[in-house]
């Protein structure tokens, strides 16, 4: 069996605000800084042997405090990027809401398309293939993926049969871990939205 850390990154100043999305340069505040060292304290024993990242900053600076109290160090993967928001990308909350495309997005995930960016399915696909891989490369791992709200949400929902649109009926907040374990006769989800003190 393999054994999956998500964990989404920790706070920054863009959360509730904006989209940061893949913009450059979204770092960690110091509410996020915390987090991020109370989850290498609360994940120091857990058995992690491999700890993968979304290339974005905020996901690297979540990541590296375990990094350095395992000694192990973080691999950057493509797959387990944030959301490509496209058109959106960048944009407050305050604008979004005077977009009809948004609230319709925000009512049927599973059918809308952001513009220019993705369909949430494909979020998923591109998460799920990655654990798919990473459980049969290394079957009895146990591996730490510091990754963003949406794709931990898509991830999670496609092992415990949620449809799509049901993404946002469970919380993953900043600096939370959940985590699940791929068995030979499927999955269990063993924690969801874990956030260490």
């Amino acid at each position: 069996m393999a054994t999956f850390y998500l964990i989404r990154h920790g706070s920054n100043d863009y959360l509730g605000k904006g989209l940061a999305g893949r913009l450059p340069n979204v770092h960690l505040n110091e509410e996020g800084k915390i987090q991020a060292a109370n989850l290498a304290k609360a994940l120091a024993h857990s058995g992690i042997e491999q700890i993968l990242s979304s290339p974005l900053e905020r996901t690297l600076e979540t990541a590296e405090p375990l990094s350095r109290a395992l000694g192990l160090k973080i691999e950057v993967c493509e797959q387990v990027l944030e959301v490509d928001f496209g058109n959106w990308n960048g944009a407050l909350m305050s604008d979004l809401q005077k977009v009809p495309h948004w609230q319709t997005y925000n009512s049927y995930r599973s059918g809308t398309r952001i513009p220019n960016g993705e369909l949430v399915i494909e979020i998923q696909a591109r998460f799920v293939r990655k654990l798919e891989e990473l459980r049969t490369t290394h079957p009895d791992s146990t591996i730490a993926i510091f990754s963003h709200g949406d794709p931990i949400r898509a991830g999670l929902s496609y092992y415990l049969g949620i449809p799509l649109d049901f993404l946002h009926r469970f919380e993953v907040s900043p600096g939370s871990y959940s985590v699940l374990r791929l068995e030979n006769w499927g999955p269990q989800i063993l924690n969801v939205n874990c956030v260490p003190q």
